[in-house]
């Protein structure tokens, strides 16, 4: 999982733990180190689940990670290696604002990541920002 998200998606790992109850793993960007966004992966060995007994529930179909990717040929390129590697889930297609371009991949866990470009997402945040 670490290696396809630092692959796939602009995250980058920032720290890998691991101790007698199981692993853990810290993405997030190297661009925003006052206000981080930390994707956190938990994994428990048999016997340490939080929550024994239930059924690990993968994230989708719709509901799903996005990334908001620089250019539209990205998405494109995105597709072409999920395509490639049996993992696409939803061709690139364009959408009605404010969705724009994406591409709909599954994660080697089986979740639903969205790739997209031009739903507004950074212009938007950095406008809020700038107000705040």
């Amino acid at each position: 999982m670490i290696e396809w998200y630092v692959t796939h998606t602009p995250l980058q790992l920032l720290e890998r733990r691991e101790d007698a109850n199981g692993f853990g793993a810290w993405l997030g960007h190297a661009d925003s180190p006052d206000a981080p966004f930390i994707l956190v992966f938990a994994q428990f060995l048999p016997g340490h689940e939080p929550f024994p007994g239930s059924t690990p529930t993968p994230i989708g179909p719709f509901a799903h990670l996005g990334f908001e990717l620089a250019d539209r040929s990205h998405v494109d390129e995105i597709a072409a290696v999920a395509e490639a590697g049996g993992w696409l889930a939803s061709p690139p297609m364009d959408l009605p604002a404010p969705i724009g371009y994406i591409c709909m991949v599954t994660d080697p866990d089986g979740n639903t990541i969205e790739f997209s470009h031009d739903q507004g997402v950074y212009a938007f945040a950095q406008e809020h920002f700038a107000r705040s």
